[in-house]
C-alpha cells in the first residue's frame, strides 16, 4: 500500500469554500482503481493548513490512474485554485 501526502496551503479567507469543495470532489478520487482510502486533516496552529493523505494501491493507481483521468481534471478545476503555493505531493511506503 502506497500513501500519498500533501500540505494543502489554501489561501486566507477561503477555508470554508475549500472544505465545500473538497466534500464535493472526494467522488472523483474515491472512484478510482487503487484507491483505499483519504484523509482532509485541518491544522491545529493554522487554519489555512490542512494535511492530505491517499492510500493507493500502486503508486502508478496515482500518477497514471488517477492523474491521467478526466476525473482529475475535474478535481484541478474544484480544487486546485485554493492553493498558495502548489503543493507539493509525496509518496511513501509501507510502515517499517
Amino acid at each position: 500500500m502506497i500513501l500519498e501526502a500533501a500540505i494543502l496551503s489554501v489561501k486566507p479567507g477561503q477555508a470554508e469554500a475549500f472544505e465545500a469543495a473538497m466534500a464535493a470532489a472526494r467522488p472523483l478520487i474515491e472512484a478510482s482503481e487503487g484507491f483505499h482510502g483519504l484523509e482532509v486533516r485541518p491544522c491545529i496552529e493554522d487554519p489555512n493548513r490542512y494535511l492530505l493523505l491517499v492510500w493507493w494501491a500502486r503508486l502508478e493507481d496515482h500518477t497514471e490512474g488517477f492523474r491521467g483521468s478526466e476525473r482529475y481534471q475535474d478535481w484541478k478545476a474544484a480544487l486546485h485554485h485554493f492553493y498558495e503555493p502548489f503543493p507539493s505531493v509525496a509518496h511513501y511506503g509501507a510502515p517499517l
